[in-house]
């Protein structure tokens, strides 16, 4: 199992960019995917996550800029980044917790992809 994120890049700031996270392997059933991000010198955050059912959770300062959605049949979620602001430059990372059969799910990370936001 794993997950690839893309569409990382160099973005001017106020621009914007979509990551894409797709999950692959022997996966029975993907649950919670999120989005976290890494800025050089900081702590790992969690920028926003989306449950199965619908549920959204958006960190304080994205909210309003940034766009959790997903697509069940490709295994795949986006993240939507408007508005984008130099301090954002940072990796980020694709999380999700794959069952691999009915009685086994686990925590999955990407290995991230750069986003870098210039003035």
């Amino acid at each position: 199992v794993q997950l690839v994120e893309s569409g990382g890049g160099l973005v001017q700031a106020g621009g914007s960019l979509t990551l894409s996270c797709v999950a692959s392997g022997n996966i029975y059933k993907v649950n919670t995917m999120r989005w976290y991000r890494q800025a050089p010198g900081k702590q790992r955050e969690v920028v926003a996550g989306l449950t199965t059912g619908g549920t959204v959770h958006y960190t304080d300062f994205v909210k309003g800029r940034f766009t959790i959605s997903r697509d069940d049949a490709k295994n795949t979620v986006y993240l939507q980044m408007n508005s984008l602001k130099t301090e954002e430059t940072a990796v980020y990372y694709c999380n999700a917790d794959l069952q691999v059969s009915a009685d086994y799910e686990y925590d999955y990370w990407g290995q991230g992809t750069q986003v870098t936001v210039s003035t």
